[in-house]
């Protein structure tokens, strides 16, 4: 008997401690969600990504400086969703592969490495990203205007819904994986966008007001920056006319697409056109415009044209976010194939929902958060402090700061074992 009290004397110590642990014990304000509720939001936005991608798939850059056509646009079928072959699914899973092995902590040069040994082709700024890490040219300088003419290119944006899928709530983290992660290929506007499409997903899973989930983005980038004014102008316009996307559109096309001011540092001056911002703007149009409905974020998102698969595969993302699995349509998921590994990956769908569960449960005690029983459900919940994010200041790619000199030492180019065959 005295063992069996001096035992559960144990187990009540141990709970207390941890409770005492939780940031909101201590006053600070936090936002709860159930680990059950977490997996089930995580696992949708991921499924948004690969439903989106695969349903603009066809339309991508061949409506450029124009609206796609209502009777071009593609229908949805279930099959599509199984995009494991799709660059804009698995090059963001490079980046979760380093985390996966190294943590939290891996550093930017070691990212550096291991994008650098990628294997599947590249373009844009991914690809000269890549290029200069080959050549020696470290992080962040790899991404430097001086070394690369596509550093305000999409890249980062299109790849970075992993880092707020595994920062619920917390966009500080998503900033920060953004420093990490999109300093190797992009900078300025082009880093923006991914610290963007971060914050937005961190806020989907707390909230489901696109008007609220996208100021949350903005709050992570700097607000003198062209991108930050991009999104907020279609906020206002949105706000000026909530009906007519087509109207909001236009403007945007005015100011975005056709006034030089504003492409000071496109790879491309015609009507392609693959800078973050104005494709930002195309994501948050499916989002603001969508009302909440899959098909009609979709097809918004498609329909702005330019880069119309991946701007879809963002909103679709987001918006699942916010449903989570359980919720989605059965259309979104019946055909869901499981266990394809995405390419050039170790991982298929269950596996990557498992490790980004733990990278989750290291980012809220990174976070200063902690894990403890959820009253209603009586499984565990995060508790994660609110922080707002820091962005720093802007630094566009036409008026870039100095580089700072990285370069790969000897031992670190001896890591560095793929060759660099992509075309100049």
């Amino acid at each position: 008997m005295k063992q069996k009290i001096l035992l559960i004397s144990a187990i009540c110590c141990i709970a207390a401690a941890a409770w005492a642990e939780c940031p909101d014990k201590e006053g600070i304000p936090c936002r709860s969600i159930s680990i059950a509720s977490y997996l089930d939001k995580m696992k949708a936005g991921w499924i948004g990504q690969m439903a989106g991608v695969g349903w603009g798939d066809v339309t991508e850059f061949k409506f450029n400086g124009r609206i796609v056509p209502e009777a071009e646009m593609p229908k949805w079928k279930p099959a599509l969703v199984n995009q494991y072959r799709q660059d804009d699914i698995y090059v963001e899973m490079t980046f979760v592969r380093s985390m996966d092995l190294y943590g939290w902590d891996v550093s930017l040069r070691q990212a550096g490495i291991d994008f650098a040994n990628s294997g599947y082709p590249l373009w844009h700024a991914n690809k000269f990203g890549r290029k200069n890490l080959r050549a020696g040219i470290a992080p962040p300088d790899s991404s430097h205007p001086q070394f690369s003419s596509h550093a305000d290119d999409i890249d980062y944006q299109i790849e970075a819904d992993f880092s707020g899928l595994i920062s619920p709530g917390m966009p500080t983290l998503a900033v920060e994986l953004g420093e990490k992660f999109g300093r190797i290929m992009n900078y300025g506007d082009g880093l923006y966008g991914g610290q963007f499409i971060g914050g937005v997903y961190s806020e989907a899973f707390f909230e489901t007001d696109m008007v609220k989930i996208v100021e949350a983005g903005l709050r992570c980038i700097p607000a003198d920056s062209q991108y930050h004014e991009c999104i907020s102008d279609v906020l206002l316009w949105h706000k000026e006319d909530p009906a007519d996307w087509e109207k909001t559109w236009h403007l945007i096309d005015a100011k975005y697409q056709k006034n030089p001011d504003y492409r000071k540092f496109s790879c491309d001056k015609g009507e392609f056109n693959i800078d973050a911002k104005i494709n930002g703007a195309y994501v948050v149009m499916g989002l603001l415009y969508g009302n909440g409905d899959p098909e009609k974020t979709a097809t918004v998102a498609t329909r702005c044209g330019l880069d119309s698969d991946c701007n879809p595969s963002n909103a679709c993302g987001v918006l699942f976010t916010t449903i989570g699995y359980d919720k989605l349509p059965e259309t979104f998921k019946s055909a869901l194939k499981t266990n394809i590994k995405y390419d050039h990956t170790p991982y298929d769908f269950a596996t990557l929902v498992s490790v980004c569960e733990k990278l989750a449960r290291a980012g809220v005690d990174r976070a200063g958060g902690c894990v403890r029983k959820d009253v209603e459900t009586a499984g565990d919940a995060f508790v994660i402090p609110v922080r707002e994010p820091k962005p720093g200041p802007a630094q566009p790619c036409w008026a870039p700061g100095p580089i700072e000199g990285s370069k790969f030492t000897p031992e670190e180019m001896a890591q560095i074992t793929a060759k660099d065959t992509d075309e100049k």
